[in-house]
């Protein structure tokens, strides 16, 4: 619980070089930040992710297991109403040493990929409701699928991201996930990986690896720790981190998808069961595919889970900077405690 005299801090995400004011006054209790909207419902009978309507959908990409006919657990399709075009003609991306180079507005083709991840067959079935070993199943879907899209020269950077509910981005209540593929590196991602080379330059350590705060802890895994970040963006916001050092997301095998499964599995829970199943995004923060030798030392994955529990005003998008009332370290209590029966 989040005593009502402490002060109000500024801390820095040295992994995203973000300024977060931590401001206890804007709210009560940690517990009292729960969801008041609930996720969309489409209706059951007209959904084109359901068994039975794959016909529906945009040309399937493939499926888990393969060739598995009616009795598939997971699908890759294209998305049927994509925000990059994979038919358009590659972008080439103007050198600086391009002597008619514009430096004012540049504008490319939007070449690129855009797939659905259906992560069950049954419409009532969530992520959160799947064992440990078919969350593993999408998991693996998301690698492979991410090796596929490497093979293209021109894709420079992968996201995977799932919104659920409404207010969270979900058009469909279906239990999907995404996969955009871009032709350029997100400045969100150059200014992560600097970051972390910042931190990296100054101690000689990963800053993701150096994590060891026990206050900030959620849960374990034997491959895995969730945590509360020490300058939380959102309240309740959580990172599930790779024990090992990895840079890339793909380069997850069998064995650490079963395990990253349960611990995304029970994280999911515990916001639902204490959050009252908050509408809620999470992004699989990778580096680009190509990383140079001297980058893997500091380059680190990791999943970022938000629950969408507070709006985004004016002075964040002025500043930069966001308001969080709730300290990590009172976040990281409260879903430590949450009780999961199995």
């Amino acid at each position: 619980m989040a005593s009502p005299n402490r002060n109000p801090q500024i801390r820095k995400d040295t992994v995203s070089n973000r300024w977060v004011l931590f401001s206890p006054a804007r709210a009560r209790r940690p517990s009292d930040l729960k969801s008041k909207s609930h996720p969309n419902s489409n209706n059951q009978s007209e959904c084109p992710f359901c068994v039975g309507h794959e016909h529906e959908c945009a040309p399937e990409i493939f499926r888990v297991p393969p060739d598995s006919g009616s009795d598939w657990k997971v699908r890759v399709i294209q998305n049927l109403y994509p925000a990059l075009c994979r038919d358009l003609e590659l972008p080439s991306l103007p050198h600086i040493s391009d002597p008619n180079l514009n430096y004012g507005d540049v504008a490319l083709s939007g070449f690129g990929f855009h797939d659905v991840v259906i992560e069950s067959p049954v419409h009532q079935v969530h992520l959160s409701n799947l064992s440990p070993i078919e969350v593993g199943e999408v998991l693996l879907a998301y690698k492979k699928r991410i090796e596929q899209l490497q093979r293209h020269d021109s894709i420079k950077y992968v996201q995977v991201f799932k919104n659920y509910g409404a207010s969270a981005g979900a058009s469909m209540s279906h239990s999907h996930s995404q996969i955009m593929a871009l032709p350029v590196i997100p400045p969100t991602v150059s200014t992560r990986i600097n970051s972390m080379k910042e931190y990296f330059d100054q101690t000689g350590k990963c800053s993701l690896c150096e994590i060891q705060r026990d206050d900030l802890l959620v849960d374990e895994s034997t491959h895995f720790i969730s945590i509360v970040p020490f300058a939380a963006t959102f309240p309740f916001e959580t990172w599930i981190i790779p024990r090992y050092h990895s840079a890339h997301f793909h380069e997850l095998d069998g064995e650490k998808a079963v395990d990253l499964g349960g611990i995304l599995k029970l994280m999911l829970r515990k916001m639902c069961l204490q959050l009252n199943d908050p509408p809620f995004n999470f992004m699989i923060h990778t580096s680009p595919l190509e990383v140079s030798p001297l980058q893997l030392p500091y380059a680190h994955w990791f999943l970022q889970i938000v629950p969408q529990l507070t709006e985004v005003g004016g002075f964040e998008r002025g500043t930069g900077c966001y308001i969080n009332p709730v300290f990590p370290e009172d976040a990281a209590k409260v879903l430590r405690e949450v009780k999961i029966l199995n």
